[in-house]
């Protein structure tokens, strides 16, 4: 019978791993798993404080523009024009929806985060195995574990067979530890790491055996919850971009608010009606407001991050979009990144020859090498070289030995595995070993000049990229008392030498040459051997001509660090911990840092990156909430993929800021007119909120769809310090903005000099400025193209809304009820095709301008 345990009462948070007792049960039941879930919360990480619709929509309620817009509405009433009111209140509600759809979708797009495929878990229920969803194991359940499952909470062992556990994601230690069943009483609670002890942890990995164990702790009491609590405790900067828009919205709004005061105030005193006062007042606020940029963010990040996750890629913090287009450094893993993480025998070397993968079928010394490696390898394999193995051997027929008797993992003194088989006559054993040559030697107890050779021979195919194990094989007939404690008691004969390959991804070297014309340098960080890691450098394109090791690194100083970092893309023998270091160096030198991890000590340099990178396929939880890109494939292309993207969502974003100055400028310049020279008011809220709803789409939607620029990775990486709206792009939006006034402007004082109504009047003005608007549109499409670039260049959403608002202007213009509520009247063929001629005059004068502008700043 396993033994299992129970928590003796229901205990408080943080209490459950000091209560655990043995007991002889059938496991939970449903019921006091389903009460204990109750009480102690999902086994899993805490979701970061998110906006559900409710909070989203009072922020935007918040905003000015929807205050301004209810007050035009609210005046409306009080001046008897009830219809002006409900449309006014009707374009309210549209605004307020298209923000609240855009940033729901933005949470949504965060969220999916949450559902990456977690961990499933196998428990003990009701007396039954059943599998269950790892968020939903609880402290007092028995899991069960076997090789290749992932822990899904912290545990102790009460059952467990030749139980070898990788804990390298909380210690760093690459070699597996072994555990052993708890005696009772239990002792006390120790940290990861370290031989022969019952506790198993979160995140961890079983490398060999099997066993079961009681949860002790689950969610942020686990080991691996309290780091990602003491990350999450760290506070995350504001995005660059939101601080440098804030000055932009906010003093608009005092300028906007200073100016309507000031109208009203005129108009009031100098036409004695305060209402219709009040009315211009709210009008002017409206054209000056640039309410958009707040939008723009938010779908522009949204809709971002869903561009990338199309790439395989998740965006967990929007401020990592606008950063990629400034990384200048990306530093990479090797295993599984650059390379496809699928290991292959590439080669098997004796002292009678060498065989390779591509050679014709392996003769039988070969043969005899790869069924001692076979006999020293798990029998249902988990890790990528003992899978690698057995291919080899189904594919050579190579039978399998009979029935294991005794299996010693590796250990950090002996960085080799062994197994016992038996033999057919029941008396006679097989022992195989594989492990570190070095090992090997030493286990074959080989003369100095054998193990020099070698040694020799490892370095020789290590500098082809080949990761090598040594396979050693005896028979004997094992003492009366039983089989060698240790693999050292065993005679064995040395066999030969067994090489590995990664496949380098065949998209790498492609994707490192496109970094290259980008101004971005790859540097390459792996676990392995020198020589391995200059040969996969050399295949991929990146610079191996020298390599630092780890224990070098350790040697240096900060200083001299941050010295090498400036000629060393190349890292072998790292280990987590360093990679801090590496990161620090490089940002100590001004460069803007992207960095891959899997792991939960790697999340500390993630997080110390400008840009952190989570691998989806075999990364930890702790690693993604540190990361702020979350790579599902683990495919080093979709990192340059992303920064692509990065750089094109961030230019897209500056067109359409551009855009939102430029249209501002004639919409206010008109609004404030009439009160300067003693005309008609041309602009009230109503016809502002129609043209809002065509600036809304243009400055989000129409702009975030725009296809990137052509040379956008043949570029230098933009400069962090670079604002947004530099001043360069300022004056040029601004002079677009004049120029549109200055059309507008002449098409009212000449309209008023031949005396139009009042109605006609503003029907030409408001159809001049639409016009305007699309022609502002086309010109800031991109920062270069030509005019018939701006006509040819695809992009369905601008056309469907330059459609749609010709489509509403001709019923605003030419269907009576849109007439009187507008207050516009018939637009006669004439008058529409000077205003048709002033646009086409704008657009022509804005691309001779464009033309001599010498394009996106920094």
């Amino acid at each position: 019978m396993v033994r299992h345990c129970k928590l003796a009462a229901a205990p408080q948070i943080g209490e459950a791993s000091k209560m655990i007792m043995p007991e002889t049960t059938q496991g939970l039941s449903a019921a006091e798993a389903a009460r204990r879930l109750a009480t102690y919360g999902y086994n899993e990480l805490p979701h970061p404080d998110r906006r559900n619709f409710v909070r989203i929509a009072f922020e935007v309620v918040r905003q000015p523009m929807f205050a301004l817009l209810l007050g035009g509405g609210v005046i409306y009433l009080l001046l008897g024009e009830a219809i002006d009111a409900v449309v006014l209140l009707i374009f309210a509600t549209l605004s307020v929806s298209i923000s609240i759809v855009q940033e729901s979708r933005s949470e949504r797009v965060l969220e999916a985060l949450r559902n990456l495929a977690s961990p499933r878990a196998i428990v003990l229920r009701d007396g039954r195995r059943i599998r269950i969803p790892g968020r939903e194991v609880v402290p007092g359940d028995v899991i069960v574990l076997a090789e290749g499952d992932r822990v899904p909470a912290d545990a102790i062992l009460t059952d467990g067979h030749d139980l070898l556990v990788d804990e390298s994601l909380l210690t760093g230690e690459s070699v597996p530890v072994r555990k052993r069943p708890a005696p009772e009483p239990a002792p006390p609670r120790a940290p990861p790491g370290g031989d022969d002890l019952p506790f198993v942890f979160a995140g961890t990995l079983v490398s060999r055996g099997s066993g079961t164990a009681c949860v002790t702790a689950t969610g942020l009491r686990s080991e691996m919850g309290k780091i990602g609590q003491a990350l999450r405790t760290i506070t995350l900067e504001q995005p660059r971009l939101q601080t440098q828009l804030g000055w932009l919205v906010r003093d608009f709004a005092l300028l906007g608010l200073a100016v309507s005061a000031l109208a009203v105030l005129l108009f009031g005193i100098l036409r004695g009606s305060w209402l219709k006062a009040a009315l211009g007042g709210i009008a002017i606020g409206m054209s000056v407001m640039p309410e958009e940029v707040p939008l723009v963010l938010a779908v522009f990040m949204a809709m971002g991050a869903w561009r990338i996750s199309r790439a395989r890629v998740l965006t967990r913090r929007a401020a990592a979009i606008e950063t990629l287009g400034s990384a200048t450094v990306l530093c990479t893993d090797k295993t599984g990144t650059l390379t496809e993480n699928r290991m292959r025998v590439e080669l098997v070397a004796t002292d009678r020859g060498i065989w390779r993968r591509n050679d014709a079928e392996p003769p039988p010394n070969i043969q005899n090498v790869l069924s001692a490696a076979l006999g020293a390898s798990a029998a249902l394999p988990t890790d990528p070289m003992d899978r690698a193995i057995h291919e080899a051997a189904a594919a050579g027929e190579t039978a399998a030995p009979r029935r294991l008797l005794q299996s010693y993992g590796i250990r950090p003194d002996l960085f080799a595995t062994t197994n016992i088989w038996s033999e057919k006559d029941g008396v006679a054993v097989t022992a195989y070993a594989k492990g570190a040559p070095e090992t090997i030697a030493e286990l074959c107890r080989l003369p100095e000049e054998g193990r020099a050779a070698l040694l020799r021979q490892v370095d020789k195919f290590a500098a082809q990229g080949v990761r090598l194990l040594a396979v050693a094989k005896t028979a004997f007939v094992p003492a009366a008392d039983g089989l060698p404690s240790s693999p050292r008691d065993i005679p064995f004969a040395y066999m030969g030498l067994v090489g590995f390959a990664d496949p380098l991804r065949a998209n790498v070297p492609a994707a490192v040459r496109e970094c290259g014309t980008a101004g971005i340098r790859v540097v390459m960080i792996t676990g392995d051997y020198p020589a391995t890691a200059r040969a996969i450098a050399a295949q991929a394109g990146i610079d191996g001509s020298e390599v630092l090791s780890g224990d070098d690194l350790d040697a240096l100083s900060d200083a001299d660090l941050a010295e090498k970092m400036k000629s060393i893309s190349v890292f072998a023998r790292i280990r987590p911990r360093q990679k801090l270091r590496i990161v620090e160096a490089l940002k100590t030198d001004g460069e803007i840092v992207a960095m891959t991890g899997d792991g939960v000590n790697d999340a500390p340099a993630m997080k110390a990156a400008h840009i952190g990178i989570a691998m989806g396929g075999r990364g930890t939880d702790v690693a993604r909430e540190a990361a702020a890109l979350v790579l599902l494939d683990d495919d080093f292309a979709s990192i340059v993929t992303t920064i692509r993207l990065g750089r094109r969502i961030y230019d897209n974003l500056r067109k359409a800021i551009q855009y939102i100055v430029a249209v501002h400028v004639p919409i206010a310049g008109l609004a404030l007119l009439p009160f300067l020279f003693g005309l008609p008011l041309m602009l009230m809220p109503v016809q502002i909120a129609l043209l809002e709803m065509v600036i809304d789409p243009a400055c989000s939607v129409v702009f975030e769809s725009e296809t990137e620029e052509t040379a956008v990775m043949r570029r230098p990486p933009r400069n962090p310090a670079t604002p947004a709206l530099p001043g360069a792009t300022a004056l040029w939006a601004a002079l677009q903005g004049l120029a549109a006034l200055a059309a507008v402007g002449l098409a009212l004082f000449l309209g008023a000099r031949v005396g139009m109504a009042e109605a006609d009047l503003r029907a030409f003005v408001f159809t001049t400025l639409v016009l305007m608007n699309i022609g502002l549109i086309l010109v800031n499409r991109s920062f270069k193209s030509s005019l018939a670039d701006a006509f040819l260049r695809p992009n369905r959403a601008l056309w469907a809304l330059v459609s749609a608002v010709l489509l509403v202007l001709a019923v605003a213009l030419y269907w009576t009820p849109a007439q009187n509520l507008f207050h516009f009247g018939p637009l006669h063929l004439d008058d529409l095709s000077v205003c048709l001629a002033a646009g086409a005059a704008l657009i022509g004068f804005l691309e001779i301008g464009k033309r001599l502008r010498r394009g996106p700043d920094g």
